[in-house]
């Protein structure tokens, strides 16, 4: 496993973090408390597709004075597979609105990538939060993206996958060739030492999938769903941080997608594509402060 070091590790040294467990849907999910019980903004934030709560750690990094609350999505991670449910949009959907009331009612939701989709579907299914805030949101079919080939690809891996053996399924699901061939085709940023720790993140925590079932059904989800079947039914302000580079969801239909919230607002980040947690994380959490409001400025 590659190992780099942090460019984000001494403002996140800074911000208490405090782990815990919650029962949600008749499992367990593992969750982290970032910041201080009393702050004044707590967000609620859902991490993308084969992630898990580390791939966010680098924004939270820059929001200190804001209470952070985030799980790892049933099956990865730290949190088991939901009990008795395929693994689908509702089931994710359910789960957040569930875990937000059992462990952060009537915070701010954000989600990224993959957490985007599920974020949106629980809002639009009645998740109360006070605003919605979605970094690198899936505004478009996966196939239609520039890298539409590229998803094909992955639609056949994750079903040969799935084929299989089993034990021969999941060493190919979790093949440190493959995943460098993931984090390099994400990745944007020309700076050596920042490439490094992305490749590293995804080396880490890429294959913390409970098993393939699961990451088949998500993967499935991920690709058949996009935050434009649910922005027309999200009242809520709604904050969408897009990349100009994103190869998953070109910026032009991020455009489009944030005429379909009956209030929202877009934010364009230059030179970054579907990484902005890791590559670009103080102008995410610039934008979520501003989206918070003044009381959200913080210190370092």
């Amino acid at each position: 496993m590659t190992s780099a070091s942090s460019p984000y590790a001494d403002l996140l040294s800074r911000i208490p973090v405090r782990r815990r467990e919650a029962g949600v849907l008749g499992g367990t999910t593992a969750y982290w408390v970032y910041g201080e019980d009393d702050a004044a903004h707590t967000v609620l934030a859902v991490h993308g597709f084969r992630g898990e709560h580390h791939g966010l750690e680098p924004v939270v990094a820059h929001l200190p004075g804001v209470r952070v609350v985030m799980p790892d999505l049933p099956g990865f991670g730290e949190t088991p597979p939901l009990p008795g449910r395929r693994h689908d949009l509702a089931a994710y959907a359910d789960w957040l609105i569930a875990f937000a009331a059992a462990a952060a009612p009537g915070a701010v939701v954000i989600g990224h990538s993959f957490g985007s989709i599920v974020a949106s579907a629980a809002v639009a299914g009645g998740l109360a939060t006070p605003r919605l805030i979605l970094i690198n949101p899936i505004g478009a079919p996966a196939l239609e993206g520039p890298r539409g080939v590229f998803t094909r690809l992955a639609i056949w891996y994750y079903d040969l996958g799935a084929r299989l053996p089993r034990r021969l399924g999941e060493a190919l699901l979790r093949n440190r060739v493959i995943v460098r061939v993931m984090s390099l085709a994400m990745v944007k940023t020309r700076d050596a030492p920042l490439r490094r720790f992305v490749h590293a993140q995804h080396d880490a925590y890429f294959s913390s999938f409970a098993d393939r079932d699961v990451l088949r059904d998500a993967f499935v989800t991920s690709v058949s769903n996009d935050v434009r079947a649910f922005a027309p039914r999200i009242a809520q302000p709604t904050l969408l941080i897009a990349a100009v580079q994103d190869d998953i969801t070109p910026i032009e239909a991020e455009r489009r997608l944030v005429e379909l919230f009956a209030d929202a607002e877009l934010v364009e980040i230059d030179g970054v594509g579907h990484l902005i947690h890791y590559e670009k994380p103080l102008e995410a959490a610039s934008a979520i402060r501003g989206s918070l409001g003044p009381s959200a400025a913080g210190t370092r």
